[in-house]
């Protein structure tokens, strides 16, 4: 399965499935937030606003549902979008859910400050 993601610091790049899990955090170890979104999305874009005071804690990766490569994801996501993903694993849809996004953040930022700790 091929994904595309659309992102501000990276253009427009296809990654595989295995590749898109080495991803899953960052060189910087931020984590990477996954929006699954349409164009257009109104919804889409007042999440991204509200995602702005937090923008310097993850990578957002935009995965467009609707490419062809991605069929499986606009069956899953088509009314429910927008969905985000914090690592590859869900964390919301609909709407941006500051509190649950400030708890996973803060306990995978603690979990990365526990490992360089221990090195």
């Amino acid at each position: 399965m091929m994904l595309l993601f659309k992102s501000k610091w990276l253009g427009l790049v296809k990654y595989s499935v295995p590749l898109l899990r080495r991803l899953v955090t960052s060189s910087r170890g931020l984590p990477v937030l996954t929006l699954f979104t349409k164009d257009p999305c109104p919804l889409c874009e007042e999440a991204k606003e509200m995602l702005g005071p937090y923008k310097h804690r993850f990578i957002l990766q935009e995965v467009d549902i609707t490419l062809p490569e991605n069929a499986d994801l606009y069956d899953r996501y088509k009314y429910d979008i927008p969905v985000f993903h914090l690592n590859g694993q869900f964390l919301m849809m609909h709407k941006v859910n500051l509190r649950k996004l400030e708890q996973q953040l803060l306990k995978l930022e603690q979990q990365h400050n526990g490992s360089i700790q221990g090195k």
